[in-house]
């Protein structure tokens, strides 16, 4: 007879939406079971925005070697060696994840490693390493995230196609790296790739990169790709590949410009995008709705169809952000407190960690105009501010989207240096339902990058100090 243990609630995958959930359970006295297949903290610690992130900045460490020369500072990078910088990147990795356990136990939580498969709306099958658990629960929250999506001729192997999580795990360098897909992932570790010293071409099927970004963001990172001397190829499309053999090496064929171009290539990183892990788990034996691209739907406070299943993170659908999954995490947990709450955010702020960085929140221009709204802007560039200068970081703008009729702020692009944390003002005031003039009234610190967001406010009624404004 099978283990059987029981439980309020279980939450199913220990990434960023469904540890976080299982401590907020723990913290509101719900008696709680985290169930984890893999690895404590999910794709995001482990392989995903903590170790890329962390190899991102050591790449631009490196980079700042070849720029010193600029500012008077003599300097030789006598060489990368990358297997230190993975074992440094690991630790990194590590001393998260491990506290991520010990939060959930700290807070009352259980933590349960095995394969999770629910055998009805109030019951879950876990296979572990010694055998199998029956677990019955008043709620299951479902959390079990999301995989690279895979192309054909591409299979993954990790060692010559290398999916996200194989491209932040290589011990050497490739001298020639293809990234099949220009979106932030793929652009992501293109940079960071070209700037340990790989060569570098991107193969992006749509116009641009970074589809579904404004074109003026994606100009100002099209030049620093192209000083980083990364061939951005648009509207290709990759056909096939070819392994290396022995010690020569590979290559893969791509169609661009109605002719086909044989790349070489030591290594083929494919970032075309990513899918919902709802496979495996007895959903639709349960009559649990799973949409036509594999996401598992929930309302406002995160129930599915069935009452006592909740879905949160990537499985429940776009935009696949560690954050949103954390939200969801902590809104799904109060629910299930009996709190009256529900995910009622505004907006939810999304980060490119290129070099220069991308940060949006709200709605882009183009998209208010799409809504109907009198659109207003505001932009203020990083070359005219003094921190900006003085950093040497002068490429990038800030750009507020403003309801000229309300002049309440509905979103924002920011390209350039620390966008990641500047987003967090905007952020900030589209939840609120700020007005543009509280951003323009507030006295910001000098000189620092979050002038430029001050600047920005003030430009939309022509009134920046540091630019020649633009007719209103």
């Amino acid at each position: 007879m099978p283990e059987v243990r029981k439980h309020d609630t279980v939450v199913i995958g220990a990434g960023p939406a469904g540890y976080v959930c299982a401590i907020r359970l723990g913290q509101l006295g719900v008696d709680t079971l985290l169930i984890e297949r893999e690895y404590m903290g999910g794709v995001c610690l482990n392989v995903g925005c903590i170790p890329s992130k962390a190899l991102i900045h050591a790449s631009k460490e490196a980079h700042v070697v070849h720029e010193a020369a600029t500012m008077g500072i003599k300097l030789k990078l006598e060489g990368i060696d990358l297997a230190k910088m993975q074992e440094w990147k690991s630790g990194i990795v590590k001393k998260l994840t491990g506290g991520v356990g010990q939060l959930v136990k700290g807070n009352g939580g259980h933590v349960l490693m095995g394969s999770a498969r629910l055998t009805s709306a109030n019951s879950v099958e876990v296979r572990t390493t010694d055998g199998v658990v029956s677990v019955e629960a008043r709620n299951i929250v479902l959390a079990t995230g999301s995989r690279p999506v895979q192309i054909p001729g591409f299979a993954f192997d990790e060692t010559f196609v290398l999916s996200s999580t194989g491209a932040l795990a290589l011990s050497k360098l490739p001298e020639h790296l293809v990234v099949i897909g220009g979106g932030y992932i793929g652009l992501e570790l293109a940079i960071t790739y070209a700037k340990l010293g790989s060569k570098v071409v991107v193969v992006e099927m749509m116009e641009q990169l970074l589809p579904g970004f404004s074109p003026d963001v994606v100009k100002v990172l099209g030049r620093v790709v192209k000083k980083l001397g990364i061939e951005a190829l648009t509207s290709a499309k990759a056909k096939s590949c070819k392994a290396p053999q022995g010690s020569g090496r590979g290559s893969v064929i791509i169609e661009v410009g109605g002719q086909e171009r044989t790349l070489p290539a030591d290594a083929v990183l494919v970032a075309v995008g990513r899918r919902p892990n709802s496979e495996d788990l007895g959903l639709r034996e349960i009559g649990v709705t799973i949409s036509e691209r594999g996401f598992v739907p929930s309302d406002a406070r995160l129930r599915t169809n069935v009452p006592s299943i909740y879905s949160i993170g990537d499985l429940a659908g776009e935009p696949m952000l560690a954050h949103k999954g954390s939200k969801e995490g902590e809104v799904a947990a109060e629910v299930i407190a009996g709190h009256p709450a529900e995910n009622d955010s505004r907006a939810i702020p999304a980060v490119v960690f290129t070099d220069p960085e991308i940060a949006t929140v709200g709605l882009t221009e183009e998209h208010a105009k799409k809504k109907g709204v009198d659109v207003a802007i505001g932009k203020f560039p990083y070359v005219a501010l003094g921190r900006g200068l003085s950093t040497n970081e002068t490429d990038g703008f800030v750009k507020l989207v403003v309801d000229r009729r309300s002049d309440v702020v509905v979103g924002a692009e920011i390209v350039g240096a620390d966008a990641s944390s500047l987003i967090a003002e905007v952020a900030l005031a589209v939840e609120m339902g700020a007005s543009v003039q509280d951003l323009a009234l507030t006295i910001h610190a000098h000189p620092t990058f979050p002038e430029a967001i001050m600047e920005a406010a003030k430009a939309v009624h022509g009134e920046a100090v540091h630019i020649m404004n633009r007719p209103v």
